[in-house]
């Protein structure tokens, strides 16, 4: 057994659920917080986890009791060793599972036989094997937990930390400093969430829990999210995520947490190959997994990082930053080479400094001369490094003008002992606390923390310190975003008619191919309120004459197959048809073409459409993403589409308000609303558009792929879908996008 290291004493946490809570949340503070732990399979065999968990529950002082289970060891570690849990001096509370896989279902069973309420499953060889007996055992295991009802962790995990219980069940033998520190922290991969919490300490951030949730049979990290958003000692949420299985908990859980006021920060891994039926049209080609876990994410007031680097700073910019009232941004330096790099990575990010005050200004030149820059980034110069008091005093200023939200000092901790440099810290820590604004210190570039520095940074807890310019401008700008976000965030659900959903279900149920054909899909997007275009189809040329003039010229003819997604590719659209002789010729053209494909698609007639003037081509858009459910897509359509890629996406359903939102993001947007003198165009079609799309594919579950308005044509006076695609998700479509 290893010497036990001295650490700091932790006060009683007062919190525990209320008697309202969740059963969830319950079982998880069960588990965090629990009476005693029992080792199953508990063995000396040198280095291996059991005993690593051992020494470290040992090594950190956990005052409940602690109980190793072996059918064939009397004493080990030193202490007696039980047989199993009946054996026990008081029934088992959270139970360590460290049995191999063959027998670790029934461990479950017989730990909550004995009146067990929570187990960690440390054991791998079940879902993360690709044999069939692993998954066989995976889903033995599954059932296990569900008929039991124990809050269960893994299996295939590392263990977890619970600092204000001095637990740590974690195999890293690593010290830890063992603090109730503001940052919880859950995730699937043990390394990742491990190497997290280990930066976090070397920054002087304390993690008050940490979670490896492993394949996740029991327990998801939703469920742990919803926990913490709930535990009043946290602060700042951090995820690592390999997979959204239930995306309905994971938007609850992230609600929660935005209700409560806390920043969840997720690190996510990339693009699922799920649903890739939907790549048949452009939507779904554009709307890659993390674009739409982004898209649903972000409204749920999720920060999304794309690195560990990024995720430490922006946590460390979260834990010691408060959320600044506005985006009036004021920085201070001695460096007009920094205030230039300053200015470059806030503008590249869309962030400006605000004009200062005339009373800051007045102040700032009586005290600055020659060599100093008075503005915003203020190059303080000469004056404030021959005269110290002068630099503090710029940085005083900065912190009472009412008219800036966060100030920003381009400085770096000192490496070592410096009386000057520390005592000033500590006096911008005392006005930061004072103030109600961040007050942000950045690094130009990282430097590196030593020992002396994380105590000094230990003792400025109103000062968030950044390592690296880039990252830290990324995680002032997510402090800034999340600010502006919404506290509750309603939940908007489908505002379609009984008439629509009728509509639908007849269009699903005689759909035979991988697509609804244009005309079936018009249908199906008028009965949603969209609007389409005047238009009908001919067998003949004659007939195509006929519409046409019913019509009235110019119009346009496309080829009507279910078989040919993309009509343009082949020749099936001709446009700007302004008589019957042109109309009868397009149509005889478009057949001939037909006729020529490989694989002879079926023809279900020629479309003779309305063709619209327009000032503008949009793309409107729905998908169906496997993680994250239904999205819906806005941007620049046309031919251009994919080049352009100015596109964005929100989760559906949509409102009006959503949807004008969703607009406002895209230069189409701008465009829509007029741009350079030019008049607004009908953005009220547009809005109408995504609405009845956003209830289309919500209505439609799991059986649409995609949805496919490509161009929505709009002028001044109106808007209307003049091409459509709705790719469905089943058989055919999987075989068609090669699945």
């Amino acid at each position: 057994m290893e010497a036990q290291v001295p650490v700091a004493s932790v006060s009683p946490r007062p919190w525990s659920p209320p008697p309202d809570a969740s059963d969830i949340v319950k079982g998880i503070h069960a588990m965090l917080h629990p009476h005693n732990i029992v080792l199953v399979g508990a063995t000396d065999k040198p280095g291996n986890y059991a005993e690593r968990i051992w020494n470290n529950l040992v090594r950190y002082g956990y005052e409940g009791g602690l109980y190793p289970v072996n059918a064939k060891r009397d004493t080990i570690w030193n202490v007696p060793c039980y047989k199993d849990f009946a054996s026990l001096p008081e029934k088992p509370d959270h139970v360590l599972v460290l049995v191999p896989a063959r027998a670790a279902v029934q461990v479950i069973h017989d730990a909550a036989a004995a009146g067990a309420r929570s187990a960690t499953i440390v054991t791998s060889g079940f879902s993360e094997l690709q044999d069939a007996e692993s998954q066989k055992l995976a889903a033995e295991l599954q059932a296990a937990v569900r008929e039991t009802g124990l809050a269960v962790t893994g299996p295939n995990c590392l263990g977890n930390l619970s600092a204000g219980e001095k637990l740590f069940t974690n195999i890293d033998d690593r010290i830890v400093t063992m603090e109730q520190g503001a940052v919880a922290i859950a995730g699937q991969s043990g390394a990742i969430v491990m190497a997290i919490r280990q930066a976090l300490e070397d920054r002087g951030v304390g993690v008050g829990y940490m979670v490896t949730t492993g394949n996740e049979a029991g327990l998801e990290t939703p469920d742990l999210m919803r926990y913490f958003a709930e535990d009043p000692s946290i602060k700042v949420i951090v995820v690592y995520l390999e997979g959204v299985r239930n995306t309905k908990a994971f938007r609850e859980a992230c609600k929660a947490a935005r209700a409560a006021g806390k920043p969840v920060i997720a690190l996510k891994l990339g693009a699922s190959e799920g649903g890739r039926a939907a790549a048949m049209a452009h939507t779904g080609a554009l709307a890659g997994s993390i674009e739409t876990f982004d898209a649903i994410a972000t409204r749920e007031g999720v920060i999304r990082v794309s690195g560990l680097d990024e995720l430490i700073e922006t946590t460390e910019c979260f834990v010691h930053a408060a959320a600044p009232k506005g985006d009036r941004l004021a920085a201070v330096t001695l460096s007009g080479g920094k205030r230039g790099m300053l200015i470059d990575a806030f503008y590249a990010a869309g962030l400006n400094f605000a004009p200062l005050s005339p009373h800051v200004s007045s102040e700032l030149a009586k005290m600055l001369g020659p060599g100093s820059i008075v503005g915003n980034p203020l190059d303080a110069g000469f004056a404030a490094v021959v005269d110290p008091s002068v630099y503090m005093k710029s940085i005083e200023l900065m912190i009472d003008d009412p008219d800036i939200d966060v100030v920003i000092i381009d400085a770096e901790l000192p490496k070592a002992p410096h009386e000057l440099r520390e005592r000033n810290l500590r006096i911008v820590n005392e006005m930061a606390g004072k103030a109600a604004k961040p007050v942000i210190y950045i690094s130009a570039m990282s430097i590196g923390f030593t020992e002396f520095t994380k105590g000094l940074r230990e003792s400025l807890p109103h000062l968030a310190v950044m390592q690296g310019m880039d990252r830290a401008v990324t995680a002032i700008k997510s402090l800034l975003d999340y600010a502006k976000l919404r506290k509750e965030v309603p939940n908007i659900v489908s505002s379609s008619k009984p008439a629509a959903r009728v509509v639908l279900e007849k269009a699903l149920k005689s759909a035979a191919g991988a697509a609804l054909d244009e005309v079936a899909s018009k249908k199906l997007l008028k009965a949603y309120g969209i609007p389409v275009s005047k238009e009908a189809i001919a067998q003949t040329a004659a007939e195509a004459a006929n519409i046409a003039k019913q019509i009235g010229f110019p119009v346009v003819a496309k080829v009507v197959s279910a078989e040919i997604l993309h009509k343009s590719d082949i020749g099936g659209v001709v446009l700007n048809l302004n008589s019957a002789a042109e109309v009868k010729k397009a149509f005889a053209d478009i057949t001939a073409r037909v006729n020529k494909l490989k694989g002879q698609p079926k023809l279900d007639g020629i479309l003779i459409a309305q063709q619209v003037k327009a000032e503008l081509e949009l793309v409107v858009g729905a998908s169906l993403d496997a993680e994250m459910g239904p999205v819906v897509l806005f941007g620049t359509g046309g031919i251009d589409i994919e080049l352009m890629k100015d596109v964005a996406l929100a989760g559906a359903p949509l409102d009006e308000a959503e949807a004008r939102l969703l607009i406002g993001r895209t230069k189409a947007g701008i465009k829509l609303r007029g741009y350079r003198g030019k008049p607004a165009l009908h953005e009220t079609s547009a809005v109408k558009a995504l609405v009845g799309l956003s209830n289309l594919i919500a209505d439609a579950g799991d059986r649409i792929a995609s949805i496919d308005i490509n161009p929505f044509l709009i002028n001044t006076k109106t808007g209307v879908a003049v091409d459509a695609l709705i790719v469905l998700n089943n058989a055919a479509a999987k075989r068609a996008a090669g699945h």
